[in-house]
Formats: C-alpha cells, sequence, structure tokens
C-alpha cells in the first residue's frame, strides 16, 4: 500500500471515530451532544462524513513454470518458497501476469496458481498498470473425437455407459468441449454403410452428465443418417442442455457460433469440416458449415475460407475468447497437413484464441501462434477403433482463461481399455502417446522423449 494510501485510511478511521463518538451508543462519549445542547430551532450540525475506504491493494501469484515436455510438478510451499529464491535449473520464477501458455506451472499445495489465484499461497504486489487477477480462472477442457454407436455401443452396458471414468474431471471443468461423431437418430439410410456411426438418443442426457456443455458437429459423420436424422440430432442434444455448433437445419444455423458466459467472461465457438461425406450446409440445406481443402475435398476453398474467416472476426467482436473446431487431416498419421498449419494462422489472425482439430484419429502436434494455441488432432476419446495403438490413446487440453485471456493449456494422457473406455494415464506411462504429440508440436510442446 502507497504512503498516500495510508494517509487515506488513517483519515477514515479517524472521521469513523467522530461519528461514533457522537451516536449515544455503548462505548461513546459519555459527553452531551452537541445535538442535544443546541437550542430549539437552531440549525442542526452536520456529522462529519466518513472517508470510502480505498481498496486494498491486488496481489497475484508467484508463479513457478518450466517446459511442458517435463509434465506436471508438484510442490510443497516450503520447497515453492525456496526456488522461487533461488530456482533450479530449468524453473522460471514469474509474476502470473506473465506467465504464457507455453509454460507447465506448478501446483502448490494443491493449489493451481491460474486456477485458483486468490488461494494460492505465493504472492506479490500487482505492478500498476496491470490488472487484479480474478478470484479463480474459467477451466475449459476440450476432447477429442467421441462416436458411441457401432461397436461402442455394443460393449456399453447403458447409453454412453464409456463416459462415466473420466466424467469427474470433465464435470470439474467450467466448460467441456468435444466432437460428437454420431447422429442421435436413424431417420434416414444410412448413408456411408458400415461407416455410418449413430448412437441411441439416451446418450444426449449421458454427455450432459459426464459434464459436456458444448458439442461440434461440423464432422463427416453428422449426415451419417441424412437430414431429418442430423435436425432431430441437433434438437435432441440441445434438449438435454447441450451447446451444438458446426451442422444444422440449414447454413444459418451451421454457421451460427455457440456461446457461452462464465463468470462475466463470454466464450464463443465455431468449427467447420473438410472431410466431406456430411452434405454442405446451405440456404434451406441442412448439413454441416464446410470449407474444402486438402486431402479429401480438393484444393483449399479460398471463398469458403474467407466466409469462415468472417464469421470468426464478427465472433471476435462479440464475445472474449473464440475457440474453433476444425476437422481437417489424414487419418491415421501424426503429421499435420501443411494446408492446416495455414489455415491455423488465419484462424489466429482473425481472432481465434484456441483451435483444436479432429479427425486424424491419432494426436497431432500442438504449437503456439502469435499469442493463441493450435492443436491440430487430440485423437480419439471415445472410439471403436482397436485395429492400432495409436487410436486408442490421446489426449485431451485443459485450458485456463483470465476474464476470456488465455492464459494456460496443459494436455493430459488417457488411453481407451477393451470396452473402449476412456481412463486416465499419468504421464510417466503416456510415453507413446506423447511421443506422437511431440514429434509435430512446436518448441514448446515438444513433449516425449
Amino acid at each position: 500500500m502507497t504512503r498516500s494510501s495510508l494517509h487515506g485510511v488513517a483519515a477514515a478511521l479517524a472521521g469513523l471515530a467522530v461519528v461514533t463518538a457522537c451516536t449515544g451508543e455503548p462505548g461513546a462519549s459519555e459527553e452531551p451532544t452537541r445535538a442535544a445542547s443546541t437550542p430549539p430551532g437552531a440549525d442542526e450540525p452536520t456529522s462529519p462524513q466518513a472517508e470510502p475506504e480505498p481498496d486494498p491493494p491486488c496481489t497475484q501469484p508467484v508463479v513457478l513454470a518450466r517446459h511442458h515436455r517435463q509434465g506436471p510438478f508438484h510442490l510443497t510451499v516450503a520447497r515453492a518458497r525456496r526456488w522461487a529464491d533461488d530456482p533450479p535449473r530449468g524453473v522460471r520464477v514469474l509474476p502470473a501476469h506473465r506467465v504464457p501458455p507455453r509454460l507447465r506451472v506448478a501446483v502448490v499445495d494443491g493449489v493451481h496458481p491460474l486456477r485458483r489465484p486468490a488461494a494460492y499461497p505465493l504472492q506479490e504486489p500487482v505492478p500498476d498498470g496491470v490488472a487484479c487477477p480474478p478470484r479463480r480462472g474459467v477451466s475449459m477442457t476440450v476432447v477429442g473425437d467421441v462416436m458411441l454407436g457401432r461397436r461402442v455401443a455394443a460393449a456399453a452396458d447403458r447409453p454412453g455407459a464409456q463416459l462415466a471414468a473420466t466424467a469427474p474431471r470433465l464435470r470439474r471443468a467450467d466448460v467441456t468441449v468435444g466432437n460428437l461423431e454420431s447422429t442421435l437418430s436413424r431417420a434416414g439410410a444410412p448413408t456411408q454403410g458400415g461407416d455410418s456411426f449413430a448412437a441411441d438418443p439416451a446418450v444426449a442426457g449421458a454427455l450432459r452428465r459426464a459434464g459436456f456443455d458444448v458439442l461440434s458437429l461440423a464432422n463427416n459423420h453428422a449426415g451419417d443418417f441424412g437430414p431429418v436424422a442430423l435436425r432431430q440430432t441437433v434438437r435432441r442434444l440441445r434438449a438435454a442442455g447441450l451447446e451444438t455448433f458446426g451442422a444444422g437445419r440449414d447454413l444459418r444455423q451451421a454457421r451460427a457460433p455457440a456461446v457461452v458466459r462464465v463468470r462475466g467472461a463470454s466464450y464463443g465457438f465455431l468449427g467447420f469440416n473438410a472431410i466431406g461425406e456430411t452434405p454442405y450446409a446451405g440456404p434451406g440445406r441442412t448439413g454441416a458449415y464446410s470449407v474444402s481443402m486438402p486431402p479429401r475435398t480438393g484444393p483449399l476453398d479460398r471463398r469458403q475460407l474467407r466466409r469462415f474467416l468472417a464469421d470468426v472476426r464478427a465472433l471476435d467482436r462479440r464475445v472474449d475468447a473464440v475457440v474453433v473446431l476444425p476437422h481437417w487431416g489424414t487419418q491415421y498419421t501424426n503429421v499435420p497437413e501443411p494446408v492446416q498449419r495455414y489455415v491455423a494462422r488465419r484462424l489466429v489472425a482473425a481472432g481465434a484464441d484456441l483451435v483444436v482439430g479432429g479427425h486424424p484419429h491419432w494426436v497431432q502436434g500442438v504449437s503456439t501462434v502469435d499469442g493463441a494455441v493450435v492443436a491440430q488432432s487430440l485423437g480419439n476419446f471415445v472410439f471403436d477403433m482397436d485395429f492400432m495403438t495409436e487410436t486408442m490413446a490421446g489426449v485431451v487440453l485443459e485450458a485456463v482463461w483470465w476474464d476470456g485471456r488465455l492464459v494456460a493449456v496443459e494436455p493430459v494422457p488417457y488411453r481407451m481399455d477393451a470396452s473402449f473406455t476412456p481412463r486416465w494415464v499419468p504421464w510417466d506411462r503416456a510415453g507413446d502417446t506423447l511421443r506422437l504429440l511431440g514429434e509435430t508440436s512446436g518448441p514448446a510442446f515438444r513433449v516425449g522423449r
């Protein structure tokens, strides 16, 4: 607190003492009050007004952080204080407002400094010109491709049973987002034969109970049972309390973003399908919001991309943060197509803060682009692709936001079991998944060995 602020507090307390002495309440002076001794008809004296107390100076966490390749780390308060004074090799000590998402922060005595800044034990004053941190950050979990039909449904004792194992962690996030690759209706003929995916309509409730809030339908399986089934799917998901985006009854609904508000900040979601198979949404035509690009739908359609970028810019003007989920790339590889990187840069330039792709069914790299984070693919979260190990494991991204500003992104590995149930895997036992992720990541996320 500054010297002038201390003088202000002293003056305020002095004023309060004068008011208390004039109230006649227990503990006040026994001297007659001025009001009691004033002759009848004389003007009442004006009591001195207490000055408002200044806001207390705000503080922010003193954060210990290191490269993502070393994974999560937890410290006691005593060790964190020692390291803050004398950090070991590879550890940086930063004020919270200067911590970039490309670093992994230490959890101290169970408190994440960016998720719960007010509860974090190591604090320092916030410098002039820097906003006070929120009491709590907004946590957002993004998962990869979710398919709850076919053999996933056959292996479940109830619709969506595979979501139960990860539900406690997903529910802890303020917002959980995924890409749903199965319709919730069979109102039409299958359009992709045995690769047409439909799940029991009851999985809508299972998804909501598992913690999901927002789902992308911008993918190549949203239209697997025709336009009526797609429209029914949207209605059933929304009736269960889930926000959807990326596909709908017509182009207007498919283009409409999902927007959620958490503790005063707004988060908008857009998605597009670059793989085909689901019809392109158009005026009066049910389908997915689509952008043609390699490797599946021809050369990059720059007109379609410009339209999508315009929607990103418009959304950026409306909300505090923009998240984009493109469905793109080549299956069964961790190497992104060059066009993915190009389009990702354009999305960030238009206002995207976080870009998370799907469709390859393997994890692909994560990179920072001009302060934003781009994850090319997170892999399958729930899918019945047990014919290779790479399709049975992946990562979710756990992001933290302060008033719409992305301050942390942390990959969390998992692996599906024989029933296609994803289960969390400790960092030191997720070597193969982390190696795939790290091989095509930017320097900040080059995890694995």
